[in-house]
């Protein structure tokens, strides 16, 4: 079988002039070397693509591929992430993780608010900023926490995210507005514990591999911001999470995963609030794959899976799902 690899490069987008920040979702060298040898060591053909501007030229040659592997995140708007599997679709080219409608829900954070909410399942009480008016409309207690309504990796989100005043709103919700130039989510700041779940599979098969609790350094903010995860090593320590908490992850992670239509592989992020209760925060379903680095196959490490089992746990469920 021969696997074609979307994704960004850092480096490529880098040396455009592009920042740090603006870069933050996209993957380095290492990352897609881990996963081309991942793939090649299972028995697969692979073939680099790259961004989306490259499969468009490949497609147009005419290319063809029996499965690609896509992580690309994309550069513009709140459909960044649904070009590839759109593209995909279009030339009838089956593709590992999920499809053009479910990544462009989860991107909106407020979209994915919404229908996890309307299925029962907790999430903070939140409220969007569109534009500087709406900020007098916020009627939610404080504290807060804002963050940009479609980023991920942490971007936008800073010591200042919690927020417990109006003068506090006011200054951080201009800012995100101006710099991101998207809404602003504002949601009841959740004072309580946090974790990361990890996902793998399809409908009734989808399962947990694991589940982590990120624990803060002393002196270091309870936030996982982009600072924080770009320097976890230093800030933040991960505690494998097992037993009766570990179920309770299980059980709300796996609904919003089957609600929101997630497939092959992904996290689903939780918080508790000040009774101990857990809440949906947002699902990762382009979860970052650096063999290291990234929080997906840490939870599999954690929890006796290697980065090769991963991966093909993760093609596998693709494969299955399209009936191959």
């Amino acid at each position: 079988m021969k696997i074609g690899l979307t994704y960004d490069l850092r480096s490529d987008y880098l040396k455009e002039g592009f920042s740090l920040e603006e870069t933050a979702e996209f993957d380095k060298e290492e990352t897609i070397e881990g996963i081309e040898n991942a793939l090649q060591e299972l028995g697969f053909q692979t073939e680099r693509i790259g961004h989306a501007k490259s499969l468009i030229n490949a497609l147009q040659a005419g290319k063809k591929w029996d499965l690609v592997f896509n992580i690309c995140e994309g550069m513009y708007g709140d459909g960044r992430e649904s070009l590839v599997p759109a593209l995909l679709d279009a030339y009838k080219i089956k593709y590992v993780f999920s499809g053009p409608v479910t990544l462009g829900i989860s991107l909106n954070k407020a979209f994915t608010k919404h229908i996890v909410r309307d299925a029962g399942i907790l999430t903070p009480d939140f409220f969007v900023i569109h534009q500087v008016s709406d900020i007098e409309n916020c009627q939610l207690p404080f504290p807060l926490f804002a963050k940009p309504v479609a980023e991920g990796t942490g971007k936008g989100i800073e010591n200042k995210s919690v927020i417990k005043s109006k003068e506090q709103l006011n200054e951080i919700a201009k800012k995100l507005l101006k710099q991101f130039n998207q809404p602003v989510l504002i949601e009841t700041f959740l004072p309580g514990r946090e974790f990361t779940v990890g996902i793998v599979g399809n409908g009734h098969e989808a399962r947990v591999v694991g589940a982590m609790e990120i624990l803060y350094a002393e002196n270091t903010s309870n936030i996982y911001s982009m600072y924080n995860k770009e320097n976890y090593e230093d800030v933040v320590k991960y505690a494998n999470v097992t037993d009766e908490l570990l179920a309770k992850c299980t059980e709300i992670s796996l609904k919003a995963w089957k609600v929101l239509n997630c497939f092959d592989g992904g996290r689903v992020d939780l918080r508790a609030d000040e009774n101990g209760n857990l809440n949906f925060l947002e699902v990762n379903p382009l979860a970052g794959l650096n063999l290291i680095h990234s929080d997906l196959p840490i939870i599999a490490k954690m929890n006796g899976i290697s980065f090769k089992s991963l991966i093909s746990e993760i093609i596998n469920a693709a494969i299955k799902r399209y009936g191959k």
